[in-house]
């Protein structure tokens, strides 16, 4: 299949040399391990100590991997990459709490985004994660298959109710819902709930779509599983396939606590169990839907090559694939280029709040081979193509 990814000229059409310039900085930054954990420090340093730092933060990294403060915010850059036929996923990312004030705040939060991108092409999606609407303790009390007493049961009751109410809103608003996912030790409650929400909102067509982290040897088992139950019960299956981010503190916990780590044993072993979920998906494309999300070109070009061997329209509704805001424009916008179905994480909230959002995108750069590296050479191509 044709080399798309390394055009930069389509890649980078959108960015003004300014904004370019600054990509490089950044990703300059991240490539340094030291630089990163020393600018994590200063960085919550300052914004504990209540320094003036918030307009910096904003002119630069928060900018460049972020929409906005707001909705309303978010909207030249929402219509900006949608001149590119690039969706957005609006991302309030901001770090779930403990509260129930705070889940029911969160809950309105995504009740507005759904209400927000009711009826705009450029916003088809809607995302939460399992967390935002009730306590981590409770999940991962129910995965772990402990009784839960009279008072945490309300609790969870609660719990349910947030996520029907917004799965509802999705519904009545036709804005499909993709909800995260979260730690293995508390996964098993919420994949409990999103089967019982797609059991209920799609009947006709996926509006509620679960993620599957292909890091986890298990996942394949589960997609199985609850293909039969959908056959059998007459529902739709919706799927954000990922690698997954949490493997450093799923490795650390199999063996603080003495079970087999949930993890493949290897990089290739999840790239290999990734393309295996995709193809999966694509073989059962009357019953599900998927959301290729994902930074890996390789992985890319095999979707790619399944529909066209396939014969699946470019535009096909059932498959979607999706990167973050910030990075990998070189796969996002080469890919709309050539008439597929692609949508940007568009993270947003208030700089501060945000923060530990930014770090983590910062330190998971750092850690990942070659991700950093990729970004710098595909930005310096263009800046030397720029000025030939």
């Amino acid at each position: 299949m044709e080399n798309i990814f390394n055009n930069t000229e389509v890649a980078f059409a959108l960015k003004s040399d300014t904004e370019l310039d600054r990509a490089y900085f950044l990703f300059k930054m991240i490539a340094s391990q030291p630089l990163v954990r020393i600018g994590t420090a200063v960085t919550n340093f300052a914004l504990k100590a209540h320094l003036p730092v918030e307009g910096l933060i904003r002119a630069t990294v928060f900018d460049h991997f972020c929409g906005g403060t707001t909705e309303d915010d978010c909207l030249p850059v929402v219509d900006k990459m949608y001149t590119k036929r690039v969706a957005s996923v609006l991302d309030y990312s901001v770090e779930a709490k403990e509260d129930e004030a705070d889940f029911d705040k969160a809950l309105n939060k995504i009740l507005e985004i759904i209400n927000f991108a009711n009826g705009k092409s450029a916003m088809p999606f809607a995302v939460f994660k399992p967390t935002g609407f009730g306590r981590f303790a409770l999940y991962e009390k129910l995965t772990a298959g402990e009784t839960l007493t009279d008072i945490e049961a309300k609790e969870w009751s609660k719990v349910r109710e947030r996520f029907d109410k917004v799965c509802s809103a999705a519904y009545e608003n036709d804005v499909v819902l993709l909800i995260d996912a979260e730690e293995s030790w508390m996964q098993g409650a919420a994949d409990d709930l999103v089967t019982e929400m797609m059991q209920k909102y799609n009947k006709q067509k996926p509006v509620v779509f679960n993620t599957l982290q292909m890091y986890r040897w298990d996942r394949m088992d589960y997609l199985k599983k609850l293909h039969k139950q959908a056959e059998k019960e007459g529902f739709f299956i919706g799927m954000k396939i990922v690698r997954g981010a949490y493997m450093e503190k799923e490795n650390k916990r199999a063996e603080e606590k003495g079970y087999k780590s949930p993890i493949c044993e290897s990089k290739q072993a999840t790239d290999d169990n990734y393309d295996t979920a995709v193809d999966y998906m694509m073989d059962h494309l009357d019953k599900m839907s998927i959301f290729a999300g994902t930074h890996n070109e390789e992985s890319s070009y095999k979707l790619m090559a399944i529909m066209e061997q396939k014969n699946i329209s470019k535009e096909d509704s059932r498959v979607w694939f999706g990167q973050l805001y910030g990075m990998s424009d070189n796969i996002s916008f080469n890919l709309s280029e050539n008439g597929y179905n692609v949508a940007k994480y568009l993270p947003f909230g208030p700089v501060r709040d945000v923060m530990p959002y930014l770090i983590r995108r910062a330190e998971e750069n750092t850690s990942v081979a070659g991700q950093t590296n990729r970004e710098l050479n595909l930005i310096s191509a263009e800046r030397k193509r720029r000025k030939l």
